[in-house]
């Protein structure tokens, strides 16, 4: 049997594989579920670009502008800030998604409780 029959099987018991891929089918295509899916699109997709670009900067910037990053502040250099500041940039985005998370979850639930009523 495939992992996902298996899946699916696991997380609806007592249900026949069968039946249970037609009710996973109606909530893949329901609009409720797209529109869980380009939420989430909305929030992952431009946090991991922001990411990206932020992480990349560094080298970018240390290859070349080397003497913009050697400026001081305090007893450190502008390069180490930034990379330091990296650290901060990933714990804020990781908490952002944390707090998104709660209502993609609740979205989902919502999703899964209409798919028992409609079932029953």
């Amino acid at each position: 049997m495939a992992n996902g029959a298996r899946d699916l099987e696991a997380a609806r018991p007592g249900q026949e594989p069968a039946q249970s891929q037609s009710i996973w089918d109606r909530i893949a295509t329901s609009k409720e579920f797209q529109d869980l899916m380009a939420t989430k699109k909305t929030f992952i997709v431009p946090a991991f670009i922001f990411f990206l670009v932020y992480y990349f900067a560094l080298p970018v910037l240390v290859g070349y502008a080397p003497q913009f990053m050697d400026t001081k502040i305090g007893k450190v250099n502008l390069a180490y800030l930034f990379a330091l500041s990296q650290f901060f940039v990933a714990w804020i985005i990781a908490g952002l998604y944390v707090k998104a998370a709660n209502n993609f979850d609740r979205l989902a639930k919502d999703i899964l409780d209409k798919a028992d009523k409609g079932d029953k």
